[in-house]
């Protein structure tokens, strides 16, 4: 995800139990289901949270997969009454979540399935908003908005990368302005996530690189941000291990299935890693740049990524080192520095730009971007506190 979670109101709490940790209120959102051939089980599944009337979710670049012409398949042998809604677009807008509100109120849908990567479980979600509790996305900006019930859903990703499945937001862009707004509530979370590893396998490489690393950021972010904690800790560090050693596997061997479920859980982990706590400054220089320059999500977040890393080595060296124990002290380096320079042979080995010049990103725009990215929520939780000023420095170093 891309940086959709809310902070939880700690005003009335301690700032750390009696033994030095801080504390949580941990919440899990729903049932998880893995397994290869797992889409099977989604009519079961639908049928287990009261769907009978269900609009599947999905953008119609994945038809040729046939992923969702299979989803449509398995509803309509338990029983199910499905109409499909395809017109989900990578960065979703609100004007495509307002279609699909009006397609689900055509078929007096009551129940949702989101079929795609984290864009259509991002949009799903959108129409939930709009569809049970009315307004604009821009109404649910923040976290907790939505005052009324919300249809129960359910995910099916498709790709490896923003384990959006797991998480509670969704991003949704604004059409006039082009930013991105996070729209959280427990409450448009899927009651149930289907995790089909051989869904993954028919990812092309490009897809499948640029979501990985966004998994890898996700990882690495939430475990060093603010609002780290026990649960989120956990949630990461496993994330990062079943990622970081499988990510140059998929690209080179994108058969193996094995290494494969490896992604997929550690995508999952990494989204419950930003439920339970908070990302950090390198999502918010991200978004600008997609914003202003449609550069890919998990692009922008590669290019970034070592950068931020180097700047919070000297507030989170440490945790790095314990995220990522081989890196700490390879060939005489500081864990952070061995961190960021893994990160960006990974990027290399996916064959993604190696810097914002690369991606076509004028040097003269970099103080608008910092000023946009210093607007962005998810800095406030970056580990080493930043300024304007700093994630310029950061976009100067990345050019």
């Amino acid at each position: 995800m891309k940086g959709t979670s809310s902070p939880t109101s700690t005003s009335s709490a301690p700032s750390s139990t009696p033994g030095g940790l801080p504390p949580f209120d941990h919440e899990p959102l729903g049932r998880v289901i893995f397994a290869p051939g797992a889409l099977a089980q989604l009519g079961a599944a639908v049928r287990s949270v009261g769907g009978t009337r269900v609009l599947l979710v999905t953008d119609a670049g994945l038809a040729h997969t046939g992923h969702p012409g299979r989803a449509v398949g398995f509803m309509r042998e338990a029983g199910l009454d499905v109409a499909v809604f395809d017109g989900v677009r990578e960065n979703p807008t609100d004007h495509e979540v307002g279609n699909g509100v009006s397609r689900a109120r055509e078929h007096g849908a009551d129940c949702l399935v989101a079929v795609g990567g984290g864009s259509s479980m991002d949009c799903a979600k959108g129409i939930n908003f709009i569809l049970t509790n009315g307004g604009r996305m821009a109404d649910y900006k923040g976290h907790g908005k939505a005052a009324k019930p919300m249809l129960p859903s359910v995910g099916v990703p498709t790709t490896a990368g923003t384990g959006s499945e797991a998480q509670c937001y969704a991003l949704i862009t604004d059409e006039r302005t082009h930013l991105k707004m996070a729209c959280g509530d427990k409450k448009a979370a899927f009651r149930v996530s289907i995790l089909d590893p051989e869904l993954t396998l028919s990812q092309p490489r490009s897809v499948t690189a640029v979501t990985g690393i966004d998994a890898l950021a996700h990882a690495i972010e939430s475990f060093v941000c603010t609002k780290r904690n026990a649960v989120s800790a956990m949630y990461a560090r496993a994330a990062f291990g079943y990622l970081e050693p499988n990510f140059e596997t998929v690209l080179t061997d994108p058969q193996n299935l094995t290494a494969r479920s490896a992604m997929q859980i550690g995508s999952h982990l990494a989204g419950m890693a930003i439920e339970s706590s908070m990302l950090g400054v390198c999502h918010s220089c991200a978004n600008p740049l997609t914003a202003h320059y449609g550069i890919t999500h998990g692009v922008a977040i590669g290019v970034m990524l070592p950068h931020v890393i180097r700047f919070n080595a000297a507030a989170v060296g440490h945790l790095y080192a314990e995220l990522a124990p081989t890196a700490a002290g390879a060939n005489g380096r500081p864990a952070a520095e061995a961190l960021a320079a893994r990160v960006r042979q990974l990027t290399a080995a996916a064959g993604l730009p190696q810097s914002l010049k690369e991606c076509g990103v004028s040097d003269t725009i970099l103080p608008l971007l910092a000023e946009e990215a210093n607007q962005q929520w998810t800095a406030r939780f970056n580990p080493r506190p930043v300024t304007e000023a700093d994630i310029h420095k950061l976009y100067q170093a990345a050019w």
